[in-house]
C-alpha cells in the first residue's frame, strides 16, 4: 500500500472519513468493555483462558483440530510457510497475493523459499493455470511444496474465490503432493457475501487463518488453524520469531466479541461499498470495478491525477490511497452511509473543477 505525504501530514485537517483500510477500525465501546473484563493468564504457557477459548472457537469455525493466536496476519503467513516449506522450496501463489507484494520478502529472508507468481483476473488463478505451472519433480528445479490463496483477493478488488474453484485447487494440490494454505485476511467478508460457511471455505486447506483487525474491528490479532501437528510446529516458530505473548486475553477478548457481534454486520460494509461504487460510476471520468465485498477500486480518465485527488480529499478530511496502480477505498464499521454520500460528492466536485 502506498501512503502518500497527504496521508501522514499532521498539518492537514483531522480525518473524518477514513477509507484507507479496514485496518483503521477502532474498538467499539462494547468491545473495549469486553477487553476490560477479560480473564487473563500467561498465553505463552497456555494459561490464558480467554486466548484458549478464542483458539477453540476459531478451530471449530474453520473445521480444524487446533489453532493458535498470533499478533498479525502477516505472522500467520510467515509461520505457515516456515512450517510447510524447506529452504529452496517453491510456493505457488497469485502474482498480486499479499505474500508476494506486501510482506517484505520475508518468505525468502527467513525461510529461503521462493514464490512462483501465477496470473489471473481479479487476483484469482484457474485450475488450468495452476496445472500449467506445476513441474515434474526433478533435481534441476525447486521442489514445489505449497499452494497459497488469499481470500478475498485484495489487489484483485476484494474478489472472492468461489467455493468450487477452491475445491478444484485442493483436489489437484493433494494429487500433486502440495500442501495448501489460505490467507484468510478477509475470509469472513467472503462468507457473508456468499452465504458459504467458513468451515466449507476452509475444507481441504491444511492451514487457514482469519484476521480480527480488519472488518471484524479488533485492535490486534489473527488466529491460524490446522492439524494438531501443524499447530505444534507453528508454536515452535511463534516462539522463535517473538510471537509468544503474556496476558493476551485482553486482545483475545476483543476478538471473541468480534465473532459474536461483528460478522453479520460485514454486510453493511458491502452495501456501503456498492453504494460508493454506484456513485463513483455516475461521475464522468471515473472507471470503477464493481465490488464483491468491502473494497472499491477505481481509476480516473481525467487530467486530475490519483495523487492530486487523494490530496484534495485529504483537505476535506477524507482518507484513501492507491494500491496496485489504482485508487482504493475500503469500507468498514467506522464508515456509514452518510460518509459514503459525502465522499462521492467531494470526488464529483474535485473532478468538475479540474
Amino acid at each position: 500500500m502506498v501512503y502518500t505525504p497527504a496521508v501522514i501530514n499532521e498539518t492537514l485537517p483531522p480525518v473524518r472519513i477514513n477509507l484507507l483500510s479496514d485496518t483503521q477500525t477502532r474498538p467499539t465501546p462494547a468491545m473495549r468493555e469486553a477487553m476490560l473484563r477479560a480473564d487473563v493468564g500467561d498465553e505463552q504457557l497456555g494459561a490464558d483462558p480467554t486466548v484458549n477459548r478464542l483458539c477453540e472457537r476459531v478451530a471449530d469455525l474453520l473445521g480444524k483440530e487446533a489453532a493458535v493466536f498470533l499478533p498479525s496476519g502477516t505472522m500467520c503467513n510467515v509461520v505457515a510457510t516456515l512450517v510447510h516449506c524447506r529452504r529452496g522450496d517453491e510456493i505457488l501463489a497469485h502474482e498480486t497475493a499479499h505474500i508476494v507484494t506486501s510482506e517484505g520478502g520475508v518468505h525468502a529472508a527467513l525461510g529461503g523459499a521462493q514464490i512462483l507468481p501465477l496470473r489471473g483476473d481479479g487476483g484469482l488463478f484457474s485450475l488450468n493455470t495452476l496445472r500449467a505451472a506445476t513441474r515434474t519433480r526433478s533435481r534441476y528445479a525447486p521442489a514445489q511444496t505449497l499452494l497459497s490463496v488469499e481470500q478475498t483477493a485484495n489487489i484483485g478488488g476484494g474478489t472472492i474465490w468461489p467455493l468450487e474453484v477452491l475445491t478444484q485447487l485442493t483436489i489437484f494440490a493433494k494429487a500433486n503432493d502440495l500442501a495448501t494454505h489460505m490467507d484468510g485476511a478477509r475470509l469472513m467478508n467472503a462468507c457473508v457475501a456468499t452465504g458459504v460457511t467458513a468451515r466449507a471455505m476452509a475444507t481441504g486447506w491444511d492451514s487457514v487463518w482469519i484476521d480480527f483487525t480488519k472488518g471484524l474491528g479488533a485492535p490486534l490479532g489473527a488466529v491460524i488453524a490446522g492439524s494438531r501437528d501443524f499447530i505444534d510446529a507453528v508454536w515452535r516458530w511463534k516462539q522463535r520469531i517473538g510471537g509468544a505473548m503474556r496476558q493476551a486475553g485482553i486482545e483475545a477478548a476483543a476478538c471473541l466479541y468480534a465473532l459474536d457481534h461483528h460478522i453479520e454486520r460485514l454486510a453493511d460494509d458491502h452495501a456501503n461499498a456498492r453504494a460508493l461504487a454506484r456513485g463513483l460510476a455516475q461521475i464522468e471520468g471515473v472507471r470503477v470495478q464493481q465490488p464483491q465485498t468491502n473494497l472499491v477500486f477505481f481509476e480516473l480518465d481525467n487530467p486530475l491525477t490519483p495523487e492530486r485527488l487523494i490530496a484534495t480529499l485529504r483537505q476535506h478530511g477524507i482518507l484513501l490511497t492507491t494500491l496496485g496502480g489504482r485508487l482504493r477505498a475500503c469500507t468498514h464499521l467506522d464508515v456509514d452511509a452518510a460518509m459514503i454520500e459525502e465522499t462521492i460528492a467531494v470526488v464529483r466536485d474535485a473532478l468538475r473543477k479540474d
